[in-house]
């Protein structure tokens, strides 16, 4: 079988990390099997759909390095939608109802008091012609439900196992609504079939739209048996809160511009909820080598964004040179080379953070002298340059031998000479980037 796979959002609002998980879960699961990949923009709720938010998306899974093999909006999808509305009506699996939405939510409340299940009794199956023309000539218009069988739908899950749904269990779902707009059910069985999406992989909230949608592909002239599903549990932030995309949860764009790295998200969320270990990755290939849809549980994942932090730290702690030299360059650090990358990596938490050790090394500082003494007499035995990785070390030992100093009485004021800061990258790696004159001058609190 060609592996196909879609990733459908909605553009009515930003992607949050729940979201493109599933779009990163499905670019994966299709590059391991060498299948393709469809963007598909499910907007064909007019009165939320923007093109802004559409445009985000794309910039949001383009940032994360998920490239499309084919994208398709299903505003420009209304023909096939139609013809199959028609074929439908023309098997007698699509009926016309009239209740309006109080009158459908007041008989839910009267099942539920009777501890029956909240179901659809089919009441518009048993108007006659005069009865649906009586309530058209008052105004109503009807909505169009599909009539689901009498049989129970069973299917293989890849997350969850084998998934059965009992007939009678689940209401004959609505697919055009009373202006004549097909609803998600229907478009979405329509463009998996027309688009050969093999493999269905979304969040377990669409569990239930599962059976009827495979009872739906096969009255369109599909083989359900074809057709895989897999349901991954929904992510949770840290509290165990669902992720909201209408309130912008974790949005992939606050994380952009939190400084985040893209390949830091993708090499959590590719791992989060699974048996797999959290590992920072530099490459996508990387992360499709090892990916293995089996390994995820039923477990709900929670997402904490300081596990992010961590790993996106972890993460530029082993980048090499090379894969950042652009980037720092375009932070305006001109002339930053591997010697100061390699000194100052292992200190930053974003990349944006390099800049504060550039100006630590290149820039004016405010020095802190604890004691000025012992500052004047460390910048007289200064040694000449010039200088390299053992400098640090011969100058500390020289010291430590004329003022008996050791330990944290000897490093500590040193280092806030230097930098200005009480921690930071190591001194045998910077001070030979500081270089003597500024060592010295900071050293004897002078502006440098």
């Amino acid at each position: 079988m060609n592996v196909a796979v879609r990733f459908a959002p909605s553009p009515t609002g930003r992607l949050h990390v729940g979201n493109i998980r599933i779009g990163l879960v499905n670019w994966l699961f299709a590059k391991r099997a060498g299948g393709s990949f469809t963007l598909r923009l499910d907007d064909t709720d007019l009165e939320r759909s923007t093109h802004e938010y559409a445009v985000a998306i794309e910039r949001d899974l383009l940032w994360l390095g998920l490239t499309w093999d084919r994208r398709v909006r299903q505003s420009d999808r209304s023909a096939p939608y139609a013809a199959a509305v028609e074929k439908l009506m023309a098997a007698g699996r699509l009926y016309p109802c009239y209740e309006t939405p109080e009158e459908l939510a007041l008989a839910r409340k009267v099942q539920l008091a009777r501890k029956l299940p909240p179901v659809y009794d089919r009441a518009a199956l048993r108007l006659d012609a005069n009865a649906r023309r009586k309530l058209e000539a008052e105004g109503r218009l009807p909505h169009w439900r599909f009539k689901l069988s009498d049989r129970a739908v069973e299917w293989d899950d890849l997350v969850r196992g084998r998934s059965r749904f009992e007939p009678g269990h689940l209401s004959d779902p609505v697919l055009v609504r009373a202006d004549r707009r097909p609803l998600y059910t229907l478009s979405s069985v329509v463009d998996d079939l027309e688009l050969g999406i093999s493999h269905v992989i979304r969040g377990e909230d669409h569990v239930a739209n599962t059976a009827p949608q495979i009872e739906l592909y096969a009255a369109l002239g599909g083989d359900a048996a074809r057709l895989s599903f897999a349901h991954l549990p929904l992510l949770v932030d840290a509290s165990g809160a669902s992720l909201s995309k209408r309130l912008g949860s974790l949005s992939i764009a606050e994380l952009r511009g939190s400084g985040i790295e893209p390949m830091a998200l993708a090499s959590l969320l590719a791992t989060l909820g699974s048996s797999d270990a959290i590992e920072p990755k530099r490459t996508l290939d990387s992360l499709v080598a090892a990916f293995d849809i089996s390994h995820f549980s039923r477990s709900t994942p929670k997402f904490d964004p300081e596990e992010l932090k961590r790993l996106n730290a972890r993460l530029l702690h082993e980048t090499p040179f090379d894969e950042v030299a652009a980037r720092l360059a375009a932070l305006g650090l001109e002339g930053a080379d591997a010697a100061f990358w390699n000194a100052v990596r292992g200190n930053l938490s974003r990349l944006d953070d390099a800049a504060i050790w550039w100006r630590v090394v290149h820039g004016e500082i405010a020095s802190a002298i604890e004691d000025a003494g012992f500052a004047r007499r460390a910048a007289e035995l200064l040694p000449p340059e010039p200088w390299d990785g053992d400098t640090w070390k011969r100058w500390t030992e020289t010291l430590k031998s004329e003022t008996g100093r050791k330990g944290k009485a000897l490093y500590h004021p040193l280092r806030l000479a230097l930098t200005g800061r009480d921690a930071g990258p190591e001194l045998a790696s910077l001070l030979p980037l500081i270089g003597r004159a500024r060592a010295a001058a900071r050293l004897k609190g002078e502006s440098a």
